[in-house]
């Protein structure tokens, strides 16, 4: 992945508004012109048909023309020319919920996977709702226990397609009750930035590395640089962590943060100008 890449991704912890508004999918159209193309990918999920007609009723709702829906359930169909076209010929592409491993076992290192990346660092739109949120990072949350405390050895990790690198991004977020696991993924790997996205909210990161909340809840940050100590290398497994000093933001619609200078901003407007805190 390129260092500066020109595209955007929007990263939703799931569970977004299909019927009311649409906050978070219209920024699909929003960030499209007349004549591009929205492609849906539907490998997470083992219910393709049922979610490809979903989204796209969703979408072309909301005034989207062209849409494409791409099942990509083999490694050999992510290495097909049909698919790689569909890929390449779009301004954005949408990755649905589902089991974020089938989308990193089905499409990493796949001819898919490069086109994806492609049209990332050309200034594509890349969207990713629930499992399709966790594959964004180089580092993935495969799964961790929900409404539990921070423990040593519950939390499993792979990697994931790599859009963005240095985070660990985790979805429905307070709804499942999810801030000890992402803690725990923090104080295993304190240089990187644990996201996490509440449902029906997304972070819609720019190229220039920043992002904005967008949607009806909030995003946590929890920022490991500023870990003090912890013993997460003395304990045992399952025992519960001791972690001081983890920097802690909570961000609704309004606010955004910056990766590289792990800053939070007050958005003026809805363009993404914006001032730091």
């Amino acid at each position: 992945m390129e260092k500066n890449p020109r595209g955007y991704l929007i990263i939703i912890g799931g569970a977004e508004d299909k019927t009311g508004g649409s906050g978070v999918l219209k920024q699909a159209p929003q960030m499209m012109s007349e004549g591009e193309s929205l492609t849906i990918i539907t490998t997470a999920t083992e219910h393709p048909e049922q979610a490809g007609e979903t989204y796209e009723r969703v979408f072309r709702a909301l005034g989207v023309k062209i849409i494409q829906i791409l099942n990509m359930n083999t490694r050999d169909a992510a290495n097909e020319e049909e698919s790689l076209q569909k890929i390449k010929h779009s301004r954005c592409v949408f990755l649905t919920g589902g089991d974020q491993l089938r989308i990193t076992s089905i499409l990493g290192g796949t001819a898919a996977c490069r086109e994806l990346r492609t049209l990332y660092a050309n200034g594509g739109v890349v969207m990713g709702t629930s499992a399709g949120a966790s594959v964004m990072s180089s580092t993935m949350i495969v799964n961790g226990a929900d409404h539990e405390p921070a423990k040593k050895c519950t939390l499993k990790m792979a990697p994931g397609l790599g859009f963005v690198t240095d985070v660990i991004i985790d979805q429905h977020f307070d709804q499942r009750g999810r801030f000890g696991r992402l803690l725990c993924g923090v104080a295993e790997n304190p240089g990187v930035l644990g996201i996490g996205i509440d449902e029906d909210t997304a972070v819609k990161l720019y190229p220039d590395m920043h992002f904005e909340v967008i949607g009806a809840n909030a995003v946590t940050i929890l920022d490991g640089t500023r870990l003090q100590s912890s013993n997460v290398s003395e304990l045992k497994q399952d025992e519960i962590l001791a972690v001081t000093g983890v920097a802690v933001h909570v961000l609704p619609w309004g606010y955004g943060f910056d990766l590289r200078s792990r800053k939070v901003l007050r958005l003026k407007n809805e363009t993404g100008s914006n001032q730091n805190m």
